[in-house]
């Protein structure tokens, strides 16, 4: 089985990379989907949320998500703080999501951060999905319905793509002038060939 993992910024598509994927017939664990169900149902991720913002964190049994974001985005070492807390359990769960589905030659992994969240050293390639800052910006924007400041914000807190790009094994254009389903298919050519 081959392991991709898919990254990309805020607003460069690396979502449509994936569904192309899955179109494909290719499994795709949508990170941050299951870390949001991971922080309301596995006991150790609970257990650490409360020790770390108190009961509030939760309630009624859901995730207090205003109180989550305001103490994300208070300080940059919160994030780290959180990640901590989840990612390692969103790691787990990922691998355990790979052996089911076992019979697939290929699966993927979407991530906004990939890199930075440890997954680089549990898949075998990595893909960016690369769009322009001025397109990601536009395309958040009408995507969140937010203001152009504050996803120019969480642009400036995510890693640059030009440190990915050391990291990358695959980039995929988006930006709008360059069709993205050849890449994708001349992709998947290619690792075909390693398998």
């Amino acid at each position: 089985m081959i392991k991709i993992g898919i990254t990309g910024g805020i607003g460069s598509g690396k979502s449509v990379v994936s569904r192309i994927l899955q179109v494909l017939d290719i499994p795709i664990y949508i990170a941050d989907d299951e870390a949001k169900k991971l922080m309301v149902s596995d006991p150790h991720i609970k257990k650490s949320l409360i020790a770390l913002l108190g009961n509030q964190v939760y309630l009624d049994g859901q995730l207090n998500k205003k109180l989550l974001a305001n103490y994300l985005f208070a300080k940059p070492e919160h994030t780290k703080e959180i990640n901590d807390i989840v990612h390692p359990r969103v790691k787990e769960d990922f691998l355990t999501w790979c052996e089911k589905n076992q019979e697939c030659p290929i699966v993927g992994i979407e991530s906004a951060i990939l890199f930075e969240a440890g997954f680089k050293n549990v898949v075998d390639y990595s893909i960016l999905v690369y769009a322009s800052e001025e397109v990601r910006l536009e395309r958040a924007i009408k995507r969140d319905k937010s203001t152009a400041e504050l996803i120019a914000k969480r642009i400036a807190a995510q890693t640059p793509d030009r440190e990915k790009l050391l990291l990358t094994d695959f980039l995929v254009y988006n930006d709008g002038n360059i069709a993205i389903l050849p890449q994708v298919l001349f992709l998947l050519q290619e690792l075909k060939k390693t398998i």
